[in-house]
């Protein structure tokens, strides 16, 4: 069991370190907190040049048919460089749901254009606050028709369809629907990170396809969520180690009677602790991508428990970060703000630190019974 990135995919890294630190300096994060743009659509339509959307996709609909370390790697240095930009809906969480459960017309019809960046595909699950469940669904699907409404929703105001879990007379369903039609209603809602939007999606006998098995939509879900999470705490990892970094960059610059602060004993300690739960992430992360890219049974142990210790990670060093800095911390001036809020959005994406917690423990009682 090695886990350790091949030569290849560290070549991959660097080039990906490169490209984003020309194309996404936080001078671009902030543009899109300050301004009324949903996302960066220079920097997408030069991640999709790149290749990224397509990183996984199978070459018979366009895609370059490579791993899942790739794309780990990927989302890592997407997370370091807190890229405002929806490359986690449209490709950890739309394109996973085609390449599981997708029809052949569905495949044909869409991954192409996932891989090429002419559509951006998102995720309607919730419907409100709270844990979705599968009775306490509202939104509904009959003859191929959606009536609903999902809040909140991920780049649900700049994607071209959405995978939207719905009731049917089976269950709850996963089912496809076009945003571009005359049946979908859509409202930007405001969150603690402006720099990746969100939306309120409103459907009204909204034309709709049931993807997978009708009734299975939980369990396609669940599947879904497993993979999803390895990527995301890939790219939670990277920005707490952005935040990490921009702590200690601080600490050493920072002189307080005659000498940095990096060197009085209470930031020593934190930052160390920050480098101890990044490091402990990290290593989480290794054994999720490892499960991923392998399919492994031990995929359910992995992946939550790379998403547990990554949530802890990124929110612990952004929250540091800040402190680090103290009262300058706390001003719009200076970008400790951006791992903050993202460690706060991610946190909860796809369930919540409780919730993966809970998926973890079940996943160990399962693993031993078995």
């Amino acid at each position: 069991m090695n886990f350790e990135f091949s030569e290849e995919q560290n070549m991959l890294r660097e080039q990906a370190q490169g490209f984003l630190q020309d194309n996404c300096p936080t001078s671009r994060v902030r543009s899109i907190l300050d301004g009324e743009e949903s996302f960066d659509k220079d920097l997408w339509q030069k991640v999709v040049e790149m290749g990224w959307t397509a990183t996984v996709i199978p070459e018979e609909y366009d895609g370059l048919g490579l791993s899942y370390l790739e794309l780990s790697v990927i989302a890592e240095e997407l997370g370091k460089a807190i890229a405002p930009i929806p490359f986690s809906s449209s490709v950890y969480l739309a394109t996973e749901i085609l390449l599981a459960a997708g029809s052949a017309e569905q495949k044909s019809d869409w991954l192409p254009k996932l891989a090429a960046g002419s559509a951006i595909g998102c995720l309607a699950v919730a419907e409100g606050s709270g844990t979705t469940s599968g009775s306490g669904l509202t939104s509904e699907i009959k003859g191929g028709k959606l009536t609903g409404i999902k809040i909140p929703v991920a780049d649900g105001d700049i994607a071209d369809f959405a995978m939207v879990l719905a009731q049917s007379d089976q269950g709850p369903t996963v089912c496809l629907v076009s945003l571009n039609q005359s049946g979908v209603g859509c409202e930007r809602v405001k969150t603690l990170d402006p720099s990746r939007s969100h939306a309120c999606l409103s459907f009204t006998e909204a034309t709709a396809e049931v993807v997978g098995e009708s009734g299975q939509g939980l369990v396609l879900l669940e599947s879904i969520y497993n993979r999803a999470a390895v990527l995301f705490a890939w790219e939670q990892v990277g920005g707490a180690d952005t935040a990490l970094d921009m702590a200690k960059e601080y600490a050493l610059g920072r002189f307080a009677f005659g000498r940095p602060i990096a060197t009085y004993q209470a930031i020593k300690h934190k930052l160390a602790h920050a480098y101890v739960k990044n490091t402990l992430a990290r290593s989480n992360c290794y054994f999720g991508a490892w499960a991923l890219a392998t399919d492994a049974k031990e995929l359910p142990i992995a992946a939550a428990t790379a998403r547990v210790a990554a949530i802890q990670a990124y929110y612990y060093a952004s929250k540091e970060n800040i402190q680090t800095h103290g009262g300058m911390g706390f001003t719009w001036e200076f970008d400790c703000q951006f791992p903050y809020r993202r460690s706060k959005l991610l946190a909860i994406n796809i369930g919540s630190e409780a919730v993966w917690q809970e998926k973890l423990i079940q996943a160990i009682e399962k693993d031993r019974a078995a």
